[in-house]
């Protein structure tokens, strides 16, 4: 996706001068015009509005999220290439949503891989392995409380925030039982901490992946935003631990194993994330190509466990997700067979076209200018500061994704600190609201009727001074990256 420099289109405009350079994904010069005004450019902005309003409300709706932006995204790009073409240009649309597809083609790898060995994992066993430990150590409500917080915290950063919610979820819901109070105070606890670990690693949060792969901020220079999300989440957790009872829940009888080649699935899923960094860093090639390499290390590793399983592979419906399955019959035994093409199936496809439809619904709303307009108000009337903490506060309400690619595709010029702080706001203030964040929505589905937006909102601002609490310790710990 092409990089804007805002700074040049705001004094641009104020001398009357429409037209700002910028520079597409492929390095291509496209020209962005200021058509905010234009009836295609407001008809483009009122069909974005109404596609995330759908969105906003998918749950009551029960329109799966990616639907209304597809279409969107469809006829925004219908509208862009009819203005210009009016204007008798017929190639800036072109290059432009070249560039947002480049873009959107690097992210869908690299979440295809992770998804995929996410999926891989959870058929072997590896979470509910997991839960089951948690749940049957006898641990008290308190220290079920702190021990989910931590772990949300801890495996967030690998295996991504909304995926570690789901997990930790599982665990409180199976512990709390009928306690509603406890599973609502300890949901929004595993949100929060969720959110806060994703937020200090590229692989945490769909945000951070995309400031990482636009070189805003490099691999290693996250973890200087970790003790920041540490504060985030300790200090709401700190708070609402006081509200949870000391009281003692029956052990869960039972216990879950791993399956086989689940430990060398870790294995290889924590390989595929040091060939991405290196293919990032020393190759400088997309991380996107070496989490596909990565992808076929599991391939070679499911072509093992099938032929150790003894497993009869006949291939006939490898995408068949309709609940025949062609590989049933096994040598001596019966069950579903080890299959990559399954894995890669069974990948959150709503999430990866959502995707699609908010990257050429930003790109096409920024080629109207909506974008040099906003950034030129938030960057330069507001400054930097204020305006990445605004960034966070508006991806309670709206989405992270939408509100980060937007930043990305403006490209403001700040300093380091700035665009570690806007990471940091991005990823945490999702958590302010049950809604703003995939975790918090995730889980809202999860425990239904328990874990609910008004729940949620009477922690809020428990939330909000761990939030106001890590901005803070990010100015002061990372001061020297201000300038």
């Amino acid at each position: 996706m092409r990089a804007k420099s805002l700074f040049l289109s705001f004094v641009l405009l104020l001398a009357g001068v429409l037209p700002a350079v910028a520079s597409s994904g492929g390095g291509a010069s496209v020209e962005v015009l200021d058509l905010t005004g234009t009836g295609m450019g407001i008809l483009s902005l009122i069909i974005f509005v109404g596609a995330y309003t759908l969105v906003i409300f998918e749950d009551q709706l029960h329109l799966r999220k990616s639907k209304p932006v597809m279409l969107a995204a469809g006829l925004i790009w219908i509208l862009v290439a009819l203005t210009y073409a009016g204007m008798g240009d017929t190639q800036t649309a072109h290059e432009a949503i070249k560039g947002n597809l480049i873009e959107y083609a690097e992210l869908f790898l690299f979440l295809l891989a992770a998804m995929t060995y996410i999926n891989a994992m959870d058929e072997r066993n590896v979470f509910q392995a997991l839960r089951s430990w948690l749940v049957g150590r006898g641990f008290t409500l308190r220290t079920v409380f702190w021990v989910t917080g931590l772990l949300a915290f801890l495996i967030s950063p690998l295996a991504d925030n909304l995926t570690t919610a789901l997990l930790m979820g599982a665990v409180v819901m199976a512990v709390g039982g009928n306690n509603k109070k406890f599973v609502v105070i300890a949901c929004i606890n595993v949100v929060v901490a969720a959110n806060a670990g994703g937020a200090f690693s590229p692989f945490g949060d769909i945000t951070t992946l995309m400031v990482w792969q636009k070189q805003k901020v490099e691999f290693v220079e996250f973890f200087a935003i970790f003790l920041p999300s540490l504060v985030n989440w300790l200090i709401p957790a700190l708070i609402m631990s006081f509200s949870v009872a000391k009281e003692r829940p029956a052990a869960m009888a039972g216990k879950i194993s791993m399956k086989l080649g689940a430990k060398r699935i870790i294995i290889l899923f924590l390989l595929t994330i040091l060939t991405a960094v290196s293919f990032h860093n020393f190759l400088h090639l997309p991380p996107a190509t070496g989490m596909m390499l990565g992808l076929g290390y599991l391939g070679f590793f499911s072509y093992y466990l099938k032929k150790k399983e003894q497993r009869i592979h006949t291939g006939n419906l490898p995408l068949d997700m309709t609940g025949h399955n062609p590989d049933e019959h096994i040598q001596g035994g019966h069950g579903e067979t080890f299959d990559l093409f399954r894995k890669i199936a069974r990948a959150e496809w709503d999430t990866l076209l959502f995707f699609y439809g908010v990257i050429l619904c930003v790109g096409g709303l920024g080629q109207f200018g909506y974008l040099a307009m906003i950034s030129a108000y938030m960057y330069l009337d507001l400054g930097p500061t204020t305006a990445n903490v605004l960034v966070g506060i508006l991806s309670a309400i709206v989405d992270n994704i939408p509100v980060m690619f937007a930043v990305l595709t403006m490209d403001p010029v700040m300093s380091h600190g700035q665009w570690l702080l806007v990471t940091l706001t991005a990823g945490v203030g999702g958590s302010l609201l049950s809604i703003g964040s995939a975790a918090g929505v995730a889980l809202m589905g999860s425990a239904r009727g328990v874990y609910t937006f008004g729940s949620h909102l009477k922690w809020t601002w428990a939330v909000a001074l761990g939030y106001a609490a890590s901005i803070v310790c990010h100015l002061w710990v990372n001061a020297d990256k201000f300038h």
